[in-house]
């Protein structure tokens, strides 16, 4: 196949993205297929530029605004017309959060026709925003913890979230922006830190407890997987630096438990109209409830990334992963037109 593998962007979680096309990229290629790699905020990379970007690693902060908004000045619905990218089969969306998530860059690919992995545009807009995701989870009987949308005063959080309260950017992916409040005193700064990240805030119940993951392909729950944070949170730093967290596939839960969770994945995935593949996150309590955090259209394809981790608890090698996903792409794509 001729693929073309889009990642970069502009979002906060640009480096994350960049390392997930990196492993993309050698992968696909490995399998023999044709590979373009395209930075959607600088365009089709080629030789010593594709070596020197995909190489990069993942620093421990995400990029600043500075540097972020220079690379705004893109235009994607041009790139997308570039030469290079005649006849490409598929598109592999290696993207993580900003407009290669949300759905923008979903829809512009179905207007002009070309396949793409994963979840199609409404899918993707809806994960994007954890308000609307959190109330179609509990319409299909997903547990989710109780929230409110900034402005909320004190009095509010205290009433209907209580503390630790989670307080978080509502479009946002890898923790960018995010604050355990456990004093009331510091709720407002933890807000405007948010605001700086999105237009929305969410403001969640924190629940302790076992950090939990489900990687879903096609319509199968994959193993389940468990986080231990060198942190209080799987943050940033703890995502994408090496030795600060272990992820530990698959996870120590009774049969029982994983039944549970892996039905809560895919009931998830179903609700949100997801497509190909995504990761749902999860905490375990005391109590033995699972509490659904969020879904990822695009979960990270990095090195040390959940996604392929589960896949390979599953027996299956991180090329192989990246052609079904391609292929899932493609037979969505089909069935879209009615083909």
């Amino acid at each position: 196949m001729k693929i073309a593998v889009l990642f970069g962007g502009t979002s906060e979680e640009r480096d994350v993205s960049i390392a997930s096309g990196a492993q993309v990229v050698k992968a696909l290629r490995s399998r023999g297929h044709e590979v373009i790699a395209v930075d959607t905020a600088r365009g089709v990379l080629q030789g010593e530029d594709e070596a020197r970007l995909l190489d990069a690693g993942v620093s421990p902060l995400p990029p600043g605004r500075a540097e972020l908004d220079v690379l705004r000045t893109g235009d994607v619905a041009s790139l997308l017309r570039a030469p290079e990218l005649d006849g490409i089969d598929v598109a592999f969306l290696a993207l993580h959060g900003g407009s290669g998530e949300d759905g923008t860059l979903q829809a512009l690919l179905d207007l002009v026709g070309i396949p793409y992995t994963g979840s199609g545009m409404l899918g993707s807009a809806i994960a994007m925003d954890k308000d609307i995701a959190k109330r179609l989870m509990l319409s299909a009987g997903v547990p989710t913890p109780e929230w409110l949308m900034a402005p909320a005063t004190i009095d509010d959080v205290t009433e209907v979230v209580g503390w630790p309260a989670v307080v978080k950017p509502s479009k946002q992916g890898s923790t960018v922006g995010l604050t355990v409040v456990k004093d009331p005193k510091d709720y407002e700064a933890a807000v405007e830190e948010a605001f700086c990240y999105d237009d929305e805030v969410m403001i969640e119940r924190f629940i302790p407890g076992r950090e939990l993951t489900v990687p879903v392909l096609g319509e199968d729950p994959l193993p389940v997987g468990e986080i231990i944070a060198k942190h209080e949170i799987f943050d940033y730093e703890c995502k994408y630096q090496p030795g600060m967290a272990e992820e530990i596939f698959p996870a120590n839960l009774t049969g029982a438990q994983v039944v549970t969770v892996q039905m809560l994945a895919l009931k998830t995935h179903r609700a949100l109209k997801l497509r190909g593949y995504s990761r749902v996150d999860f905490r375990l309590d005391d109590q033995n409830t699972f509490w659904c955090l969020e879904a990822n259209t695009l979960p990270g394809m990095t090195a040390a990334s959940l996604f392929p981790k589960g896949a390979a608890a599953a027996g299956m090698e991180f090329a192989e992963v990246c052609e079904r996903i391609c292929e899932l792409g493609l037979q969505e794509h089909a069935r879209r037109r009615g083909v």
